[in-house]
């Protein structure tokens, strides 16, 4: 205490200084946390008491921005357990990742104006560019280590969908497609399992991504659930053999643009009585009757039904109690929004790796989320999956060699 006594001596000496209340802060603080530090580990510093429950182990540097300016802290460590202080949030992974993408572009010059309005408003201006490279290289360490990791056991279902996002490439602005793959495996229980950034969604766009999902142990895919993305169908029967459920909400979406506005409702109602069905063969013969039935009415509406009557029905022959979650993407409608809010307040990717940065780490942290959470499939039914009805109704295209 004596010391801390004299730290605020000089300071009062300083009282002139401009930073005078800047500093002032920064012994305060480091203050209060030498302070909990002694009463979390029983002695003071360099002091011997059989309370004593573990020793110092040097500092941490921490900035925290404030109305004074950037206050300079160093949070003690232990060697055994750890501290962090009370008036200090602990900042996600996520926000990391987001702070250091608004300060890359910033660096760079390749900013837009809301993130110029960031910086300032953040307090960053001040940044230098090594540090930002070191924020950036322990976050891209913890992103690549997750959507890098080896994947094991049986991951019966595969959920895929796209987020579009902007990027500057060679003085241009262009959209990319993000990837993002959740899969289930046959303890029930879910996990993102890849992130894909690429120009296009041609089949070797695709094939890429699920090759590489395959190379990290995904295996025993039954059934890959997406929206009719251009060249995906192609790639998940040459790289994973497994039968494909087009999304049933884009479905219908996509089924009532041949119908006028007024005449929705009642061709919806007529396209859903093929979902309410209790098993394949009932849902099958259900779809085919009503597309006879609108035929006459709306023959391009019967026509795009006809084509798409097994990719849209295909979760029919899966187990009872997973089909409410097999029909859609809707399993991912969440984690899109999220990816969205945060891409939103970039506006403008500075470069791919930014965009791995940031949307890897909102995946990482929703993936531990999960973790924590009941099973999202039902165990029980996992028994029933060899063989599935699918399989016997529409048997799955044999992967082919690359």
């Amino acid at each position: 205490m004596t010391d801390d006594r004299m730290a605020l001596a000089e300071l009062m000496q300083k009282a002139g200084d401009g930073d005078f209340l800047r500093s002032v802060a920064e012994t305060v603080l480091q203050m209060l946390m030498e302070a909990d530090v002694e009463g979390l580990i029983g002695a003071g510093r360099h002091e011997r008491t059989a309370e004593r429950t573990t020793y110092r182990n040097g500092f941490r540097e921490r900035s925290l921005d404030t109305r004074l300016g950037s206050l300079n802290l160093r949070i003690p460590k232990l060697r055994q357990g750890s501290y962090f202080p009370p008036f200090l949030e602990a900042r996600k992974t996520s926000e990391k990742a987001l702070v250091a993408v608004i300060q890359e572009a910033w660096i760079g010059g390749v900013s837009t104006r809301r993130v110029d309005d960031l910086v300032q408003a953040m307090g960053l201006s001040g940044i230098s560019k090594s540090t930002v490279s070191k924020l950036c290289k322990d976050i891209d360490e913890r992103v690549n280590a997750f959507l890098d990791r080896p994947l094991e056991g049986e991951w019966p279902y595969l959920w895929l969908d796209a987020t579009y996002l902007k990027q500057r490439e060679g003085g241009r602005i262009v959209s990319v497609a993000a990837i993002i793959a959740v899969a289930a495996n046959t303890d029930g229980k879910r996990e993102i399992v890849g992130l894909h950034i690429g120009p296009s969604e041609a089949e070797t766009f695709w094939s890429t991504f699920l090759k590489s999902l395959v190379r990290r142990g995904l295996k025993g895919i039954k059934l890959v659930i997406s929206d009719a993305h251009e060249g995906l169908k192609a790639a998940i029967a040459r790289v994973m053999g497994a039968t494909w459920q087009r999304c049933r909400v884009h479905w219908m979406r996509n089924a009532l643009a041949y119908v006028p506005k007024g005449q929705s409702s009642i061709a919806a109602a007529a396209l859903r009585q093929a979902f309410l069905q209790p098993d394949a063969e009932t849902a099958h013969a259900t779809f085919r009757q009503v597309a006879d039935q609108l035929r006459p009415r709306w023959p391009k509406l019967a026509a795009f039904m006809d084509a798409s009557e097994h990719d849209v029905l295909a979760y029919m022959g899966f187990p009872a109690q997973h089909r409410t979650k097999l029909h859609s993407t809707n399993t991912l409608e969440r984690l899109n929004k999220e990816v969205k809010r945060r891409a939103d307040v970039v506006g403008i990717f500075p470069n791919e790796q930014s965009i791995l940065r940031l949307i890897g780490a909102v995946l990482l942290e929703q993936n531990d989320e999960w973790q924590t959470q009941h099973r999202y499939m039902q165990i029980e039914a996992m028994a029933e999956l060899t063989p599935t009805i699918a399989e016997q109704l529409q048997p799955a295209i044999p992967p082919k060699a690359a």
